[in-house]
């Protein structure tokens, strides 16, 4: 049989790294709630004031992007489905062009907090409240996974204590977010980030030296097949290919960039509009780093393991604790290694945590207080101080219950994803169509809602088969066992007669809707809702109303920052540009456009 390494405990050097960590990104915290005179409004702790750079702002994307789901899922996916994943690094710069040229202009000129103001702006309170509520349930939901999944991870291989780290990153967590406002999570994100590549190197480096040289990893992964990366088939049933990366991983990722406020809510900080653009491509290097990083630690990984799976041989119970497991291999008679390592992917979780925090925060203050109650700055500060308090026990609360939870972690998972694409989908019909009009918007969310969530649940009862996900082969051969692996599980020949009935009782569906590949959900959700808003907006009469221009993407926007594509005149007329006093035309603001139609005749649609 193989004998699989013992689960040791944290040596004192591992905590004090692991300590150290949290104490700095503590103490952030309670630097910025007393730097500039402390966090005395809502702009300045909910926008630090408005007054950020692109740097500390690109780096802060970049970590909470970053969580410590991808930390220890991406090297898995590398080790078991080859080097595929690394076509993302293209997927990124589309993500980032069309977040900083389109989405972005629009927001800035608006000066919102919420990204969901803009929804009432363009069309009515009523969608405004469908996006929050969305937003902070599933939002709440998957930041209690993120705390809990990474820790259970890093529990049964590390054995660092599961509930004193989780309470423990937590209340850190909380306590720098409520002290020191949107400033302090940005900053402790720039430490984060750099944890974060730290812990990366320091499993590149060790192994590379136990390998012999980068030369005999490149050789493994090669003869492994993990170098296969050319797959140009368009069958969107296929897990990950080419086409799936760059067109549903573009749809997908700009679910988060573009429309979810823990990212919006951050470059919308910078002081100004070319200070905003700059932190999302200079984030798109970090993006390419830590991308980089994760994926040579998957072939390191492979190279190591080649000829002994540690998830064939039970050594770990799943394919996220495949990197905990190697840390151990390769670092754990380095005092503090395994702890920096640890270091490295509680940082993906305590800036996933920090940005969700801030992100309820703000949107439960703009959205669902200040419109409705009358309060003074001061108040709305300390509203927002406590509402960061409050969310912080919530996602702790959740991550007891994701404990509880069990095979409905992943649906949980799924269905965050999935809520990506519908919303992107209204985003886009407001920014991109000035004839869509709120009843056309609200069926077509409805409508995209509703075929991601059904092929979310389809594809979560019945498992791809493994003709659509190619898993890559996994040897035991080193191990000194008799089974044989195939894609990661031990099966003997008694287990193949199940495996053909299990096959022939998968409806239709199952082979095909149910199939499609995961990086799709987003997209046919944002498809979906665009095409049924564009033609019930047609059908509704959206061609007769008007819309501000301010509220669209103009022409003038598209890279409006940089002066090598326009003329000076040109850049400094979009730079100093201010929204006009036009109302905007639409059932939401009927009341406002009846007193000034009169002065209005013949205007036709704003463009």
């Amino acid at each position: 049989m193989a004998i699989c390494r013992e689960v040791g405990g944290f040596s004192a050097w591992d905590y004090v790294v692991f300590g150290a960590m949290l104490f700095i990104s503590a103490g952030i915290g309670v630097y910025y709630a007393f730097a500039g005179g402390g966090q005395n409004t809502r702009e300045s702790f909910l926008m630090g004031g408005r007054r950020m750079t692109a740097f500390p702002v690109a780096l802060s994307l970049t970590a909470s992007f970053m969580s410590a789901v991808t930390v220890l899922g991406t090297p898995a996916e590398i080790y078991r489905f080859g080097i595929m994943f690394f076509f993302f690094a293209i997927t990124y710069i589309v993500v980032v062009v069309v977040s900083a040229e389109i989405f972005l202009p629009v927001y800035y000129r608006l000066n919102i907090t919420s990204t969901y103001e803009y929804l009432e702006m363009r069309f009515n309170k009523q969608l405004r409240l469908c996006g929050t509520g969305l937003f902070l349930i599933l939002t709440i939901l998957y930041t209690g996974i993120v705390i809990y999944a990474p820790a259970l991870a890093l529990y049964q291989v590390t054995g660092i204590h599961l509930w004193g780290a989780v309470v423990g990153t937590g209340i850190v967590c909380t306590f720098y977010c409520a002290l020191g406002g949107l400033k302090a999570v940005i900053w402790t994100d720039v430490f984060q980030a750099v944890i974060m590549i730290a812990g990366f190197l320091a499993v590149i480096i060790r192994g590379t030296i136990v390998q012999g040289g980068f030369g005999n990893i490149i050789n493994d992964t090669y003869h492994g097949g993990r170098l296969h990366f050319w797959d140009f088939n368009p069958n969107p049933l296929q897990r990950h290919t080419f086409w799936t990366i760059i067109i549903g991983g573009t749809f997908t990722w700009l679910g988060i960039y573009a429309v979810n406020q823990s990212q919006v809510q951050r470059y919308l900080s910078c002081k100004n509009s070319f200070q905003a653009k700059l932190s999302l491509y200079l984030n798109l290097v970090g993006l390419w780093i830590i991308l980089s990083c994760a994926v040579l630690c998957g072939l390191i990984m492979y190279s190591i393991f080649k000829d002994c799976d540690p998830w064939t041989v039970k050594c770990v119970s799943a394919p996220d604790q495949l990197i905990p497991y190697l840390v151990l291999e390769i670092l754990q008679n380095y005092p503090g290694m395994t702890g920096l390592f640890v270091a490295c992917a509680y940082s993906g979780t305590l800036s996933t945590v920090s940005s969700s925090i801030s992100a309820l925060a703000a949107v439960t203050v703009e959205d669902l207080i200040k419109p409705y109650f009358a309060f003074s700055e001061l108040k709305l500060s300390w509203i927002s101080k406590g509402m960061s308090l409050f969310y912080g026990a919530v996602c702790i609360a959740m991550a007891a219950l994701a404990s509880v939870l069990g095979a409905l972690l992943q649906a949980a998972l799924t269905i965050f994803g999935m809520i990506g694409g519908p919303l992107l989908g209204i985003f886009s019909l407001g920014i991109l169509c000035p004839f869509a009009n709120s009843m056309g918007t609200f069926i077509g969310l409805v409508c995209g809602f509703v075929l991601t969530i059904w092929i979310g649940i389809g594809s979560h009862v019945y498992k791809p088969l493994p003709s659509r996900t190619l898993p890559l082969h996994l040897s035991v051969t080193g191990c000194n066992i008799s089974s044989v692996s195939i894609g990661g599980y031990a099966m003997t020949p008694t287990d193949l007669p199940a495996l053909v009935m299990e096959t022939s009782e998968r409806p239709v569906l199952a082979d095909y809707l149910y199939s499609l590949s995961y990086l799709y959900l987003s997209t046919v959700g944002t498809l979906m809702t665009v095409a049924v808003g564009i033609v019930v907006s047609l059908l509704t009469g959206g061609l007769q109303q008007k819309v501000d221009k301010k509220l669209l993407l103009n022409k003038e926007d598209l890279f409006c920052n940089f002066s090598f594509f326009k003329s000076k005149e040109e850049t400094e007329k979009v730079l100093n540009w201010k929204p006009s006093n036009e109302g905007i035309v639409n059932p939401a603001f009927n009341h406002i456009e009846m007193n000034t139609t009169d002065s209005r005749k013949g205007n036709g649609v704003h463009m």
